[in-house]
């Protein structure tokens, strides 16, 4: 792992994990641009540091998120704990709470059964383009539906789990995606917004902690450029937290029609480059 690479992977990493613009696009192109640029294989350890650094990035961008609503989250699970004492199940908190847990169930299930596809994916990125294309339609037509008058519901719910699910696909952008379902269902951008960002936390915690288990050899980790790792990771978790900050202040007042238009504009570009310099 390149150095260099890994403090624009991670600044890509914390800016589109939580922007609507897809982080597993941006990164597949960075590094494909990357390669091209330098002649050079980013990934010097090939799969096994490449997964480390993944992980890396993603809980930096988990930590950006905790600490962002720490609060919020404090409020959240006090207000659940104190439902369960007093048996009052009609408590938003007590709702969102589980709204939450339920999500990261379905998309788990989601995510398990299309893990060997998505892997495939990873290898091609004009493939993704199309996916990145079809992220940026969705945000466009959100905003024709655009009412913003209704709370979250379990039906909402569901709908934003399985969208949340379908966003392992690289060129999914689960923030979009997320948030563009919550608004069809009639939430505000901001509501959606946050509700998108809560229910981050299980899933990339769950993937961080799990996805290691299984496909890393911890015995390879004292080779890897731990240097480029913590740069990325710190870079990762400082542009994360701002993009979370500035986004939220924003999204009241801004359509995410700029953010679809920018994936088209994107997916056309890249589709465009990838296909100039692999024909």
């Amino acid at each position: 792992m390149h150095t260099l690479q890994a403090v624009i992977t991670g600044a890509i990493q914390g800016l589109s994990e939580f922007l609507p613009i897809s982080s597993s696009a941006h990164i597949v192109f960075s590094n494909e641009l990357y390669e091209l640029i330098t002649k050079t294989n980013v990934l010097q350890e090939v799969s096994q540091e490449e997964i480390f650094f993944n992980i890396m990035v993603h809980l930096a961008t988990l930590f950006a998120v905790v600490i962002y609503f720490f609060k919020d989250l404090k409020k959240i699970f006090k207000d659940y704990l104190l439902s369960i004492k007093d048996k009052n199940f009609k408590d938003d908190n007590f709702k969102l709470v589980n709204y939450i847990m339920l999500t990261t169930v379905i998309t788990g299930v989601i995510g398990l059964l299309i893990k060997d596809k998505v892997e495939q994916l990873i290898s091609d990125p004009q493939r993704i383009c199309f996916l990145l294309l079809i992220t940026g339609l969705i945000l466009l037509f959100s905003e024709k539906f655009y009412k913003g008058d209704k709370k979250l519901s379990l039906k909402t719910a569901i709908f934003v789990a399985i969208a949340q699910g379908l966003a392992v696909f690289p060129g999914f952008s689960r923030s979009g995606l997320t948030i563009s379902c919550a608004i069809f269902n009639g939430m505000n951008r901001v509501e959606a917004a946050r509700f998108s960002f809560l229910m981050s936390i299980p899933v990339i915690f769950l993937a961080s902690l799990i996805y290691p288990l299984f496909e890393l050899d911890f015995a390879s980790i004292a080779t890897f450029n731990h240097k480029a790792i913590i740069l990325g990771f710190l870079t990762s978790f400082v542009v994360g937290y701002l993009c979370i900050k500035y986004f939220m202040r924003l999204l009241g007042q801004l359509s995410l029609r700029i953010f679809g238009y920018y994936c088209l504009i994107a997916a056309f570009v890249m589709f465009g480059l990838f296909q100039f310099y692999y024909h």
